[in-house]
């Protein structure tokens, strides 16, 4: 009865966030189409808000402000059918959030699918914006790897290059085991920030090979891709010799632990710090599905990692132009 009672909530919440956004699209329409006609432009806006305050104050949403916001809603998305169904899925919330921050229309509709797909709150949505996710994501689409392209496309479309973990509030010096716990201690914030469908299975999660143990630092399952996923914690730069040690567990979950139903496992070596040359040497003859993945613990300069995505986007089109 719980279940159902949820379920029933749920689809409730959906149907009403459904109904507020196809409202404030036709209400922004109404104004559009107006404001082009009227003469006097703007100045109708002004004069709808203090209709509303004067004749009917209990539409409090329905200020000038938020008036010329439908109004922008309409613009951005009434000539788009692809994404008519999409918009009604988020939240006006973060509606507001993504039209405020995002410079682009590929940004806008990243964001815009990522809280479709993922039922993003407006804090997460602001904390994935802040911490400059959709550069993240686009410059990691440049660096491929080989395994991970050859064994399914869609890892390299799940894995970061850089992840942002500045809610680990971790101390000036630690070691591996600090990084490894703090995680663990913000399992929900990781993550998010990682992705959704993962599911944790444990940490030094042990594996018996032979007469010897041996403790994978972090152990999850990706319900979407439907593999083990391995994280190994490094605290320093990343070094060739992590590589071999990655294959050893892949190789070992997949005799072991690993169902036939299964993709084969992937791992992700998360250090602080990376050559990409030297990356890119050791994975290339690697089997095993791998991502050398880099993190920082504060907030990097949005406007660096927009000025580096603009640098790469120029450098694509230079070669496709040859």
């Amino acid at each position: 009865i719980v279940d159902l009672v949820s379920k029933a909530r749920e689809k409730a919440v959906y149907k009403v966030n459904e109904i507020l956004i196809k409202t404030y699209y036709s209400v922004g329409k109404y104004i559009y189409e107006n404001t082009q006609n009227a003469s006097y432009g703007d100045a109708y806006v002004d004069g709808l808000a203090e209709y509303f305050k004067q004749t009917h104050p209990e539409f409090k949403g329905f200020t000038k402000r938020n008036l010329y916001r439908m109004r922008q809603f309409y613009e951005m998305y009434f000539n788009d059918e692809k994404m008519k169904d999409i918009i009604i899925k988020v939240s006006w919330s973060n509606h507001l959030k993504i039209m405020s921050s995002c410079k682009s229309k590929e940004e806008r509709y990243f964001y815009l699918e990522l809280c479709a797909k993922e039922q993003y709150s407006a804090r997460t949505l602001a904390r994935q914006i802040q911490s400059s996710y959709y550069e993240r994501f686009m410059l990691s689409r440049q660096n491929k790897v080989p395994a991970l392209e050859n064994a399914d496309g869609h890892f390299s479309n799940q894995l970061l290059d850089t992840y942002v973990l500045e809610f680990l509030n971790l101390p000036r010096v630690y070691d591996e085991k600090d990084l490894r716990k703090s995680i663990v201690h913000n399992l929900r914030k990781f993550i998010t920030e990682i992705s959704s469908d993962l599911t944790f299975i444990g940490e030094e999660y042990r594996i018996q090979v032979g007469l010897h143990d041996y403790f994978i630092d972090l152990l999850f399952y990706h319900r979407g891709l439907s593999c083990l996923v391995v994280f190994e914690l490094k605290t320093g730069e990343f070094k060739p010799e992590y590589v071999g040690k990655m294959n050893f567990y892949l190789e070992a979950l997949d005799r072991t632990i690993k169902k036939p139903n299964e993709n084969p496992s992937v791992g992700v070596i998360l250090c602080a710090s990376k050559d990409d040359e030297i990356v890119e040497i050791a994975l290339n003859r690697s089997l095993s599905p791998t991502m050398v993945s880099k993190y920082e613990l504060n907030l990097i300069d949005k406007k660096l990692l927009k000025s580096k995505l603009k640098e790469c986007m120029n450098l694509l089109d230079n070669k496709d132009d040859e």
